[in-house]
């Protein structure tokens, strides 16, 4: 199952508070910055998922990619606010 990349967002979205769920911590943005690279890891994993031919595997599968890739942005953005 193709989703497009309205789809995404929404996937972004429930994939952001996984993420944040998964990578505890005190971050100044709260939630809105978790949603907001939720929604920027769900697009980044489908896109990355797509090109390499594993972008259509259903409902669940695209959940877990977008979760991945909030994850390492998540993991990302506290490795760089750190050393500011």
């Amino acid at each position: 199952m193709e989703h497009g990349w309205f789809a995404w967002i929404i996937i972004g979205l429930v994939a952001g508070l996984l993420a944040r769920w998964i990578v505890p911590g005190d971050e100044p943005g709260g939630i809105i910055v978790t949603i907001l690279l939720g929604i920027l890891g769900g697009v980044v994993g489908g896109f990355l998922a797509g090109l390499i031919g594993l972008g259509g595997g259903g409902f669940i599968w695209s959940i877990i990619l977008a979760t991945l890739g909030a994850v390492i942005l998540i993991y990302l953005y506290n490795m760089v606010r750190r050393r500011s």
